[in-house]
């Protein structure tokens, strides 16, 4: 056990510990697990491997550390949010070069993510400052009415492999600006970036033991924090980014337990080719909503419906476009299509371009992998039968469909189940979220409300007169 993280001195892989309480510790007996490279296949860390005593630890940290935090003046909740970010900017490549190896992700995204963290840390400082009440119109004389939000307590995040860096922000940030402390639990396969380099960061920044920590498992061991987040009455509310999956099992045992959930999901984001349509530009569009992280984020365009006068030019320029997206090392400033995050992604992608394919599906482009670098891909004629027809497909695979009228392509845009976006751009301060299969819960300063309880307080300066 330690107060600051300890790396090997040798050039073999480092290992990190988990963040409790403003330190360093290692887990029970030193447990840790590989943190493998999925373009290298190379070790890339090992990680503490916590357990049911460790998630325990973490939380009665937060909990602890909840009172003094959520009296803490503005000014100083955003002195250290300015802090953190001045931070990340001294470190943006570093982090972006260790985004890339761990998450695959390509050093034009993994870069374009550091500054994205920088911009959402000093956003959130002036959040600080917005009004978490109103004064309320009475009908009783003499009443003073208002409502206070006031925040929850321990908030239990779970943050996911993509997009790591700014995701894992994102779900520590809104809770820390209403006066909640956090416990994030980040996913298995890329701890470091979606957990730890933030723990790193917050702790030079200077934040106050306890208001952020972060608990790091074994593949396979999710359940032992979940098991412990629900059943720990210190916990008031889980905030997930993941998959729908995880987001029924987790709503499920939260309605069981009566504990808040707030839940940011995937979705299937249709966009819309009209007939007055710049082809060129919608070309364009069409070729970074298919393929930024090659097809790794819950915002990438699963489907792209053209009315039928342009389908066959667009195709053809898509087709043609897509072609010339180079593909391989993330780590290579050329590359814009990287390596899937495992070995159970590129199955789980591949199986599904081989079914549509079984059951009438065109194949233009891709369909092939190598090592974990999954191809371009681009399908016409998908039966709706077929599970990348109604499920996102988390790889570079997109579906091109014709419709012969505004309403038609609206018709089949709302055929699937999610609702997250439809060529809309999320920016920090809108208010991003899903509906049905994408969740509940919104980003920016309206989130804000998630993660409070609005209080009612009435003061009365004269006596009341009752009826009996």
């Amino acid at each position: 056990m330690s107060t600051s993280r300890q790396h090997l001195t040798v050039t073999s892989p480092p290992t990190y510990q988990y963040y409790a309480n403003g330190q360093w510790l290692d887990a029970a007996g030193g447990r840790t697990f590989e943190d493998v490279e999925p373009y290298s296949g190379r070790l890339f860390a090992r990680v503490a491997a916590c357990g049911r005593e460790e998630a325990r630890r973490t939380i009665a940290a937060a909990s602890a550390a909840f009172p003094a935090w959520a009296a803490t003046p503005p000014a100083e909740r955003a002195r250290l949010f300015f802090a953190a970010a001045d931070i990340v900017r001294r470190r943006r490549q570093e982090i972006a070069e260790l985004l890339a190896r761990e998450t695959g992700s390509t050093i034009l995204f993994a870069s374009f993510q550091q500054d994205l963290v920088i911009q959402t840390l000093e956003q959130a400082a002036g959040w600080v400052y917005l009004p978490r009440g109103e004064v309320l119109q009475t009908n009783i004389a003499g009443s003073h009415s208002i409502s206070v939000r006031r925040p929850l307590g321990v908030i239990a995040s779970f943050t996911p492999w993509n997009g790591a860096s700014i995701l894992s922000w994102r779900a520590a940030l809104s809770p820390l600006v209403a006066g909640n402390t956090v416990v994030i639990k980040p996913s298995e396969l890329a701890p470091v970036s979606a957990g730890l380099i933030l723990a790193e960061v917050a702790h030079e920044a200077g934040f106050p033991p306890g208001v952020i920590n972060v608990m790091t498992h074994a593949p396979g061991e999710a359940s032992v924090f979940a098991d412990e987040v629900f059943e720990n009455g210190a916990v008031r509310c889980i905030n997930l980014i993941g998959g729908v999956g995880t987001a029924r099992i987790l709503a499920e045992r939260a309605g069981r337990a009566l504990k808040r959930t707030v839940l940011e999901l995937g979705g299937y984001n249709p966009m819309i080719v009209l007939d007055d349509t710049d082809i060129d530009y919608a070309v364009n569009t069409a070729i970074f909503g298919a393929f930024f992280h090659q097809g790794q984020i819950c915002l990438n365009t699963r489907k792209i419906i053209v009315q039928t006068s342009l389908y066959q030019e667009f195709l053809s320029k898509f087709i043609a476009r897509a072609k010339t997206l180079p593909a391989g090392d993330p780590q290579d400033p050329k590359t814009i299509i990287g390596p899937l995050i495992s070995e159970a992604a590129v199955a789980q992608v591949h199986h599904r371009v081989q079914e549509a394919r079984a059951q009438g599906a065109t194949l233009h482009l891709g369909g092939t992998y190598e090592g974990q670098v999954y191809a371009p891909t681009i399908l016409t004629d998908v039966p709706y039968a077929a599970t990348m027809s109604n499920e996102e497909t988390f790889g570079p695979v997109v579906i091109v469909q014709s419709a012969a009228s505004d309403d038609e392509a609206i018709e089949i845009a709302n055929r699937v189940n999610y609702g997250l976006t439809s060529s809309i751009n999320d920016e920090i301060h809108a208010p991003m979220g899903g509906v049905r299969d994408s969740g509940w819960g919104r980003t920016g300063p309206g989130s804000i409300a998630d993660f409070t309880d609005l209080v009612w307080i009435n003061v009365r300066s004269t006596p009341r007169q009752y009826p009996f």
